[in-house]
């Protein structure tokens, strides 16, 4: 469940309307608003042992302790956290509805960094125009829709001409607000920008050749992925030969293939796989095709992706031989999914959906088709401009926006159930 769907759930359970019980001294006061109110009640919640019954992101097991509140609006908040027993501090912003009953339309949590106070992201309006000028520079250039960024830049720039960001003082709300702004204008879920607090260091001078990977770079991202077994969380065969892969990235081939490879193999004599995106929030196109390939025996055409820089598309395809043994193309696969199943992980569900070799079970989806790349705006920002598009060989078109609409529809925290229940009633082979 995400945090928001949760914070929903908090609402009724809670019966919020008064404030909820008495602060720690020198606390905040919550503001008493729709916005506040929930605030207060998700932190209640998120402190108390009732969270352990609650399946909510990772980071919600962590303890806060609400520093400041940086700016209240009746249906909006925005506030500091800092972890309990800890120096850690966290950034947030909570949006709620104009309607009732009130549901949590945004809520994202940015960390700041040890002991990092709101004045330390101070900006002024120099620095505001001259992130905007940047960010709308990016979009002309790179944006995978030109005539949109045309448009795009348009508006943004009317809206800082206007005032429409004078109120945003500190990098991190302003950096959520023109964030929440380019999603509303393009419904693109890649486009985004961010503040980080910590100086961002330019770029490298042009070189005549690009020199080759320093071991360091290459050493700390195998650590990495050895670190999170490549985003491979279980590989298992479950009650009535059932296999069952939990995968929550997809990391590149070259390092992770022969992860991949004995997670498929395993599971390669069952009857029926279920593949556990719930929580996978994208990675590589390649990693897609790498695993894609062991749910096929023929080559089969998976996905193109166009690119604006090259104005051409690259294709997608199952591998002609993979380690290990393939699963094979008769028996059937089950796709879980949320609404944090997003990009790379998205592409895998719509892939096997359009080629109707998977059944989808879960939430609708994020909703992320246009991979994305960062660009440096000076010495905090950046910004993540999406430069390619998928596109279905099947559909002509993607998820973007839409996310993938499962074909059984069920919560998140309810999608395995529904597919061990469907197993059971099979018949077996």
């Amino acid at each position: 469940m995400k945090i928001a769907a949760m914070l929903t759930v908090l609402l009724g359970a809670l019966g919020v309307v008064e404030p909820l019980g008495a602060q720690a001294p020198r606390a905040p006061a919550f503001p008493n608003t729709a916005a506040g109110r929930v605030l207060r009640a998700w932190l209640e919640a998120n402190n108390s042992a009732e969270t352990t019954r609650l399946t909510v992101s990772r980071d919600s097991v962590r303890r806060y302790d609400l520093l400041t509140i940086e700016r209240s609006e009746p249906r909006r908040v925005e506030f500091t956290l800092q972890v309990r027993g800890g120096t850690l501090t966290t950034y947030g912003l909570l949006a709620v509805s104009d309607a009732e009953p009130v549901q949590v339309t945004a809520f994202p949590l940015r960390a700041m960094g040890p002991g990092i106070s709101p004045a330390a992201m101070r900006i002024d309006a120099a620095t505001r125009a001259r992130v905007i000028a940047g960010a709308v520079t990016r979009l002309d250039t790179l944006y995978v829709f030109p005539e949109v960024a045309k448009r795009v830049g348009d508006s943004v720039r009317a809206r800082l001409a206007r005032g429409a960001y004078d109120a945003h003082g500190n990098g991190m709300s302003f950096a959520m607000r023109v964030s929440e702004d380019l999603r509303e204008l393009t419904g693109d879920k890649h486009l985004r920008m961010e503040y980080i607090v910590e100086h961002l260091q330019p770029p490298p001078p042009p070189l005549p050749a690009p020199p080759a990977q320093p071991v360091s770079d290459g050493a700390r991202e195998r650590a990495w992925m050895d670190h999170v077994n490549c985003g491979f969380v279980r590989a298992e065969r479950l009650a009535s030969n059932v296999g069952y892969v939990k995968l929550d990235m997809f990391g590149p081939p070259e390092l992770c293939g022969a992860t991949a490879s004995a997670a498929m193999t395993f599971v390669a004599g069952t009857r029926a796989l279920i593949v556990d995106l719930r929580e996978n929030g994208g990675g590589s196109p390649e990693m897609v095709a790498y695993v894609s390939s062991y749910l096929f025996t023929q080559r089969t055409h998976l996905n193109d992706l166009w690119s604006r820089r090259t104005g051409r598309s690259v294709e997608f395809w199952t591998r002609d031989s993979v380690p290990g043994i393939r699963f094979g193309a008769d028996k059937p696969v089950y796709v879980l999914t949320s609404g944090q199943t997003f990009s790379a992980a998205e592409e895998f569900a719509y892939n096997l959906k359009s080629l109707k070799r998977a059944t989808i079970v879960g939430e609708v989806t994020g909703g992320g088709a246009h991979p994305a790349s960062g660009r440096r705006l000076g010495d905090h920002f950046f910004i993540s401009v999406p430069s390619a598009r998928a596109i279905n060989p099947i559909t002509r078109t993607n998820w973007e926006g839409i996310g993938v609409e499962p074909e059984v529809k069920v919560t998140a925290g309810e999608a395995l159930a529904a597919v061990q229940k469907l197993l059971r009633e099979s018949p077996h082979p």
